[in-house]
């Protein structure tokens, strides 16, 4: 073994500096082939895919129209609202304080916002008039409890229990009883909003300014914002929502006020957000700007809820949205990515993260394979068959061809 210590130094050489995958022209076939065939067929009005390894882009294309009301074509920089996209945007801007140690994952996060000192947790609840009582919470709500949706935070559209009680109270997801203790299962909620608010407490900043001057512009992710400046207008893409079977164009807005919150309200284009991806494949780094230390890059990656793992979503409102998520009673949470739990022929590997906004805009991000996939559509409702099929198009075309 002595003897061979000498080759150490050289194979460590060899496994960072091993070229990253690539997609040859039959996989950029593949994918467009699949596009092209969903929006000729009219199963989605319009989408945008773009494929990036650590060291650029390796498919980038758009198919179908960004409005059929106007014939508009869907065109590579069209931009899109991805809503809860944010999420993951969010939960990096934490992690960055984590590394300039101005909080811990285990904090309480009334620590920062006094209004989380004692929550309350639903004990009884009436489903016939949306009546309950509730208790005190066995534990505080942590960072950690935050960026992985245990801490019992949940919203209106994929809770009917969350959504009757506000209907009784008249008041929002985060004026809500909890919905079970921190830690104990797990519920998509309001959990990075509260995080949003915890970066302003401790930053001084707000969110939007928060993201935009140490997140977005030092990515260049410059079509990037909660408020999409005028001149852009024409760039965004039009919202279609199934109504009987068949998607309708709502007419766009004459302006798009900004929704600033930390767990959605940014429109961006499938290329920013490759940005977004690169650097997270590169250990929290882009080129020669830092975001992330690597060993935040690495732990959001890791399961951080323990045996818990992610629960069936059972959707309040079908219009909005179906029941999600794919790989729930499976998959478990990283910090702000769901972590895909097994692997599945020509899918994402074991511990792949992903998330996905509610107008059908999904990524993800393997980290073993160090490809990132987003596939951008602006579609209702929330998980729409039509839509997740071309999602798993993609994602079958990808890992088929990957080189």
């Amino acid at each position: 073994m002595k003897r061979l210590s000498w080759l150490l130094p050289l194979l460590f050489v060899a496994v960072v500096t091993a070229a990253p995958p690539t997609l040859p022209q039959q996989g950029t076939a593949a994918i467009s082939a699949v596009l092209k065939d969903a929006t000729d067929r009219g199963d989605v009005p319009g989408v945008v895919v773009a494929v990036v390894n650590r060291e650029g882009v390796l498919y980038n294309e758009a198919f179908g129209k960004r409005s059929t009301l106007s014939n508009a074509a869907m065109t590579k920089d069209t931009i899109f609202n991805m809503a809860s996209m944010t999420k993951p945007v969010t939960s990096v801007a934490i992690m960055m304080l984590v590394d300039e140690g101005k909080l811990t994952l285990d904090d309480d996060v009334a620590k920062y916002l006094p209004k989380w000192k004692s929550p309350q947790v639903i004990s009884k609840f009436n489903a016939a008039d949306g009546s309950f009582e509730t208790r005190p919470a066995k534990r505080p709500i942590t960072i950690r409890h935050l960026l992985t949706h245990t801490s019992g935070i949940g919203y209106g559209f994929s809770s009917p229990t969350l959504t009757k009680i506000m209907a009784r109270t008249k008041q929002n997801e985060l004026d809500s009883p909890l919905l079970f203790d921190p830690g104990e299962s797990w519920a998509y909620g309001a959990s990075t909003r509260v995080l949003g608010h915890v970066v302003e407490a401790i930053s001084g900043q707000k969110i939007d300014v928060f993201l935009d001057t140490r997140i977005l512009k030092p990515l260049g992710m410059n079509d990037t914002s909660y408020l999409v400046p005028t001149t852009k207008y024409s760039r965004v893409v039009a919202v279609n929502a199934r109504e009987n079977g068949k998607f309708v164009e709502r007419p766009m807005p004459a302006t798009l006020p900004a929704t600033v919150q930390g767990d959605g309200g940014l429109y961006g284009t499938a290329s920013d957000y490759g940005q977004f991806l690169r650097m997270l494949l590169n250990g929290g780094r882009l080129g020669n700007t830092r975001i992330l230390s690597e060993k935040s890059a690495k732990t959001i990656f890791e399961n951080h809820m323990g045996k818990v793992v992610v629960q069936p979503q059972e959707s309040a409102n079908q219009a909005l949205s179906r029941n999600f998520p794919v790989g729930a009673g499976k998959d478990q949470w990283g910090l702000g990515f769901q972590l895909a739990a097994e692997k599945q022929p020509n899918r994402r590997s074991p511990g792949s993260g992903t998330w996905a906004g509610i107008f059908n805009t999904h990524f993800f991000i393997d980290p073993s394979r160090e490809i990132g996939v987003i596939v951008m559509m602006q579609t209702l409702p929330f998980y729409d068959e039509a839509s997740m099929k071309v999602y798993a198009g993609v994602e079958d075309a990808v890992y088929k061809n990957l080189k």
